[in-house]
């Protein structure tokens, strides 16, 4: 089965620390993965991040909300136990599967309370005024730690796709420079006047241009560049042509760069020469303009806490 959402882990994880008693959470989540049947592949899904994996993230989400309305509690770190009102919940066996059910207990109301006043607050401060908001405490498929990050990847996928259309339209001697700033972006071509000879004519047929390794110059890679339409792909006879090239120059390292795409034979070729060729598509140039800041800026920083649950165990 799919991984179950946050509302669904709420009842199996009660029941499962009710059976206990006292449990470390680590061992009530591999319970719950065999609970709920889960692949392997689903028991080590990550989050966009790659900080932390689904199913746990949600578990853990659980276990916040049960604690919040007095249903379990956690004495010592990574353990749980059952309350007196979580056995009275599993005696009544109500198998909720919704967060809404945790509005009866009125602890978990001060709670949703507690949220909701900071948001209005927060709200009021940032308009002026006050206005009408909806809960933040709402849960769907996703814990808000999982709504967060994909938005982020949502937002940063279509970043993604405006600058593939920026590389569709632009020419040929803007791509130069872009290629240019890249490489001098991630550490090549040593000064910036130096990097801009990169492009200047070698006179060798499939080498556009040459750039340092280091700001010493100690060696140098060969660069070849095409700006083809993102649906056009770039096959072994073009990488061929490019490593003869650089046998010519007893080259050691290349670049090919590309707004297109490598076929699988020209991706394999790469890795049966002994010249080192790194091949870098249009996919992965948007990707390396993203982490290095080339051709975006960043518009907002958020700096996301957790807590620090050892600084809060008394000895």
């Amino acid at each position: 089965m799919a991984i179950p959402s946050f509302n669904y882990i709420l009842y199996p994880l009660l029941q499962n620390i009710g059976k206990h008693g006292e449990v470390n959470l680590n061992i009530s989540t591999e319970e719950l993965e065999d609970f709920f049947k889960l692949t392997e592949v689903e028991r080590k899904q990550l989050l966009p991040s790659g900080n932390a994996i689904i199913f746990k993230n949600r578990v853990r989400f659980a276990r916040l909300h049960l604690i919040k309305a007095g249903l379990i509690e956690s004495k010592q770190r990574g353990f749980v136990n059952i309350t007196d009102a979580g056995k009275k919940v599993l005696k009544e066996n109500p198998n909720f599967n919704n967060v809404k059910y945790l509005d009866k207990f009125p602890n978990y109301l001060a709670f949703k309370s507690k949220l909701k006043k900071n948001q209005d607050e927060k709200k009021k401060s940032q308009n002026g005024e006050q206005k009408n908001t909806s809960e933040i405490t709402h849960v769907d498929e996703q814990t808000n730690e999982e709504s967060f990050e994909f938005a982020y990847e949502k937002l940063k996928e279509e970043t993604s796709i405006e600058l593939k259309d920026k590389l569709d339209n632009c020419t040929w001697d803007f791509f130069e420079k872009l290629v240019i700033d890249l490489l001098l972006r991630m550490g090549y071509g040593g000064s910036r006047k130096d990097a801009g000879k990169a492009f200047a004519k070698t006179n060798d047929e499939g080498i556009d241009g040459i750039i340092k390794e280091d700001k010493l110059g100690l060696d140098i890679i060969y660069v070849q560049a095409k700006k083809w339409d993102s649906d056009r792909t770039v096959s072994r006879p073009e990488i061929q042509k490019f490593a003869g090239a650089l046998q010519g120059q007893r080259a050691k390292k290349g670049v090919f760069i590309t707004t297109a795409k490598f076929t699988k034979g020209a991706i394999e070729y790469t890795k049966i020469i002994d010249t080192k060729i790194v091949l870098i598509d249009g996919d992965e140039l948007v990707e390396l303009m993203m982490q290095n800041n080339l051709g975006v800026s960043t518009v907002s920083t958020y700096d996301v806490k957790k807590i620090d649950s050892d600084y809060f165990i008394e000895e």
